[in-house]
């Protein structure tokens, strides 16, 4: 591993996870747009995604514990520095926080939480209507702003890989080389 890469490891899970989450925004936009045939198998499909979601950000974050990321450029102003550490705790937070506010959600309203066929996870809390409820806009709420830092995330890759050509998109790319 290069000083000026993140670990194999780490890039691995950052792609995996991108695709995943990506396919989650759409599959959840499918899933409550929708009452046919689709939102029978969209369903069980968020709620494994999401749980193999939640499991690889666990990963991620112990990866992330035994692998220091590479430092950013030395030239990047302090700002430019804090509002990236910013945006990846954000990012992190919601990657926790919006699997276990599903997980709650569904918990709440007494539903069984069944990932990849017949594994299943236990009830967080006891079934509550009106917490179902709660639960259920905040999840959704947590999905607009996960959009969102994506989107945020994006650009900001693609500035880096186009406009700055600064390594730090080439860090977590494998394909790329840094200058």
């Amino acid at each position: 591993m290069s000083p000026h890469t993140f670990s194999g490891a780490a890039r691995l899970l950052h792609w995996l996870m991108a695709v995943l989450i990506i396919g989650m925004l759409f599959i959840g936009v499918g899933m409550v747009s929708t009452v046919g045939n689709s939102h029978t198998w969209l369903v069980p499909l968020h709620k494994s995604v999401g749980a193999t979601l939640l499991v690889l950000v666990l990963i991620r974050l112990a990866v992330r514990a035994t692998h220091r990321p590479p430092p950013l450029p030395a030239d990047m102003p302090a700002p430019q520095k804090a509002i990236a550490h910013l945006s990846h705790i954000v990012l992190y937070a919601l990657m926790i926080a919006l699997p276990l506010v599903g997980w709650s959600m569904l918990s709440a309203g007494g539903y069984p939480i069944t990932v990849w066929g017949a594994a299943h996870l236990p009830p967080l809390m006891a079934p509550d209507r009106g917490l179902y409820a709660t639960l259920r806009h905040l999840h959704t709420y947590l999905a607009y702003a996960l959009f969102l830092t994506v989107i945020a995330h994006l650009s900001a890759a693609l500035m880096h890989a186009f406009l700055f050509r600064d390594g730090v998109f080439q860090s977590m790319a494998a394909w790329r080389t840094r200058r």
